[in-house]
Protein backbone atom coordinates (compact mmCIF):
# COMPACT_ATOMS: atom_id res chain seq x y z
CA UNK A 1 0.00 0.00 0.00
CA UNK A 2 2.66 2.34 0.71
CA UNK A 3 4.45 1.37 -2.31
CA UNK A 4 1.21 2.98 -4.49
CA UNK A 5 1.42 5.74 -2.49
CA UNK A 6 4.95 6.36 -3.11
CA UNK A 7 4.14 6.16 -7.15
CA UNK A 8 1.30 7.96 -6.86
CA UNK A 9 2.96 10.92 -4.83
CA UNK A 10 6.07 10.93 -8.00
CA UNK A 11 3.77 11.04 -10.99
CA UNK A 12 1.63 14.14 -9.23
CA UNK A 13 5.08 15.89 -8.60
CA UNK A 14 6.13 14.67 -12.15
CA UNK A 15 2.81 15.90 -13.79
CA UNK A 16 3.50 19.37 -11.80
CA UNK A 17 7.15 19.14 -12.91
CA UNK A 18 5.56 19.25 -16.84
CA UNK A 19 3.45 22.97 -15.97
CA UNK A 20 4.01 26.26 -16.59
CA UNK A 21 3.45 28.11 -13.65
CA UNK A 22 0.55 29.99 -15.52
CA UNK A 23 -1.07 26.25 -16.10
CA UNK A 24 -0.44 25.73 -12.13
CA UNK A 25 -1.94 28.95 -11.78
CA UNK A 26 -4.64 28.10 -13.54
CA UNK A 27 -5.26 24.75 -11.74
CA UNK A 28 -5.01 25.98 -8.51
CA UNK A 29 -7.56 28.82 -9.29
CA UNK A 30 -9.87 25.63 -10.75
CA UNK A 31 -9.45 23.90 -7.50
CA UNK A 32 -10.22 26.92 -5.42
CA UNK A 33 -13.70 27.51 -7.47
CA UNK A 34 -14.38 24.34 -7.24
CA UNK A 35 -14.28 24.04 -3.49
CA UNK A 36 -15.72 27.49 -3.18
CA UNK A 37 -19.36 25.71 -4.63
CA UNK A 38 -21.93 24.93 -1.56
CA UNK A 39 -22.56 21.24 -2.82
CA UNK A 40 -19.23 20.02 -2.31
CA UNK A 41 -18.40 18.83 1.52
CA UNK A 42 -15.08 16.53 0.27
CA UNK A 43 -11.64 17.94 -1.12
CA UNK A 44 -11.15 16.85 -4.65
CA UNK A 45 -7.70 16.81 -6.15
CA UNK A 46 -6.14 17.24 -9.39
CA UNK A 47 -6.21 13.29 -10.70
CA UNK A 48 -4.50 14.54 -14.71
CA UNK A 49 -4.24 17.54 -16.84
CA UNK A 50 -5.60 16.69 -20.74
CA UNK A 51 -4.86 18.89 -24.00
CA UNK A 52 -2.72 21.56 -22.13
CA UNK A 53 -2.86 24.52 -24.48
CA UNK A 54 -0.60 27.68 -23.88
CA UNK A 55 -0.62 30.46 -26.53
CA UNK A 56 1.68 34.10 -26.38
CA UNK A 57 0.68 36.55 -28.62
CA UNK A 58 0.75 40.18 -28.31
CA UNK A 59 -2.31 40.21 -26.14
CA UNK A 60 -0.87 38.34 -23.47
CA UNK A 61 -1.07 34.40 -22.83
CA UNK A 62 -3.96 32.13 -23.44
CA UNK A 63 -4.05 28.84 -21.46
CA UNK A 64 -6.61 26.08 -21.82
CA UNK A 65 -6.69 23.29 -19.35
CA UNK A 66 -9.27 20.09 -19.02
CA UNK A 67 -8.90 19.15 -15.78
CA UNK A 68 -9.58 15.75 -14.20
CA UNK A 69 -10.40 15.92 -10.30
CA UNK A 70 -10.97 12.87 -7.92
CA UNK A 71 -12.41 12.90 -5.33
CA UNK A 72 -10.80 12.01 -1.76
CA UNK A 73 -11.92 11.16 1.90
CA UNK A 74 -11.07 14.48 3.75
CA UNK A 75 -13.56 17.66 4.03
CA UNK A 76 -12.93 20.56 2.05
CA UNK A 77 -11.73 22.29 5.21
CA UNK A 78 -9.22 19.79 6.48
CA UNK A 79 -5.70 21.82 7.01
CA UNK A 80 -3.26 19.05 6.10
CA UNK A 81 -4.72 18.16 2.80
CA UNK A 82 -1.37 16.25 1.01
CA UNK A 83 -2.62 13.46 3.42
CA UNK A 84 -6.34 12.59 2.06
CA UNK A 85 -6.61 9.84 0.12
CA UNK A 86 -8.40 9.71 -2.72
CA UNK A 87 -11.63 7.54 -3.22
CA UNK A 88 -11.22 5.50 -6.60
CA UNK A 89 -15.27 4.53 -6.94
CA UNK A 90 -16.33 8.42 -6.41
CA UNK A 91 -17.29 11.07 -8.77
CA UNK A 92 -14.40 12.28 -10.99
CA UNK A 93 -15.70 15.68 -12.21
CA UNK A 94 -13.35 17.26 -14.84
CA UNK A 95 -13.10 21.16 -15.27
CA UNK A 96 -12.57 22.81 -18.91
CA UNK A 97 -10.19 26.11 -17.83
CA UNK A 98 -9.62 28.80 -20.59
CA UNK A 99 -7.39 32.09 -19.27
CA UNK A 100 -5.80 34.92 -20.70
CA UNK A 101 -3.34 36.70 -18.86
CA UNK A 102 -1.61 39.75 -19.61
CA UNK A 103 2.47 40.06 -20.30
CA UNK A 104 3.12 41.69 -17.33
CA UNK A 105 6.09 41.00 -15.44
CA UNK A 106 3.10 39.69 -12.83
CA UNK A 107 0.81 38.13 -15.63
CA UNK A 108 -2.93 39.72 -14.34
CA UNK A 109 -6.26 37.68 -15.77
CA UNK A 110 -7.85 39.57 -18.55
CA UNK A 111 -10.60 37.00 -18.91
CA UNK A 112 -11.20 33.56 -17.52
CA UNK A 113 -14.27 30.66 -18.11
CA UNK A 114 -14.45 27.11 -16.62
CA UNK A 115 -16.86 24.81 -16.61
CA UNK A 116 -16.87 21.98 -13.71
CA UNK A 117 -19.17 19.05 -13.75
CA UNK A 118 -19.46 14.80 -14.51
CA UNK A 119 -16.57 13.80 -16.73
CA UNK A 120 -19.45 12.92 -19.31
CA UNK A 121 -21.25 16.06 -19.11
CA UNK A 122 -18.20 18.50 -20.88
CA UNK A 123 -18.50 15.51 -23.90
CA UNK A 124 -22.38 16.76 -24.34
CA UNK A 125 -22.49 18.14 -27.85
CA UNK A 126 -24.51 21.77 -26.74
CA UNK A 127 -22.02 21.72 -23.58
CA UNK A 128 -18.91 21.32 -25.99
CA UNK A 129 -20.10 24.10 -28.49
CA UNK A 130 -20.61 26.61 -25.82
CA UNK A 131 -17.25 25.70 -24.13
CA UNK A 132 -15.35 26.54 -27.44
CA UNK A 133 -17.33 29.50 -28.07
CA UNK A 134 -16.27 30.88 -24.73
CA UNK A 135 -12.80 29.80 -25.15
CA UNK A 136 -12.34 31.72 -28.24
CA UNK A 137 -13.86 34.52 -26.25
CA UNK A 138 -11.61 34.38 -23.56
CA UNK A 139 -8.49 33.64 -25.87
CA UNK A 140 -9.52 36.98 -28.02
CA UNK A 141 -9.57 39.16 -24.53
CA UNK A 142 -7.20 41.95 -24.86
CA UNK A 143 -6.74 42.29 -28.91
CA UNK A 144 -9.36 45.29 -29.27
CA UNK A 145 -6.94 47.47 -27.24
CA UNK A 146 -3.97 46.17 -29.82
CA UNK A 147 -6.14 47.66 -32.39
CA UNK A 148 -6.70 51.19 -30.59
CA UNK A 149 -3.26 51.74 -29.81
CA UNK A 150 0.29 50.20 -30.41
CA UNK A 151 3.44 51.68 -29.10
CA UNK A 152 4.76 53.97 -31.26
CA UNK A 153 1.70 54.64 -33.33
CA UNK A 154 0.78 58.76 -33.37
CA UNK A 155 -2.91 59.60 -33.94
CA UNK A 156 -3.74 62.43 -35.72
CA UNK A 157 -6.76 64.38 -35.70
CA UNK A 158 -8.49 66.95 -38.18
CA UNK A 159 -10.10 69.80 -36.36
CA UNK A 160 -13.20 71.43 -37.66
CA UNK A 161 -13.65 74.73 -39.10
CA UNK A 162 -13.62 77.70 -36.85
Amino acid sequence: MKLLLGIAVAVLALADAGQSPLQRRVVKDVLDYFHSRSNVQLLFREQSVEGAVERVDSSGTYVQLRLNLAQTACKKQTQRRQNCRIIESKRKPACLACYKFDNSDVPRVLDKYYNCGPSHHLVVKEIKHRDEAECRAVEEAGKASDALYLPGMFAFSKGLPA
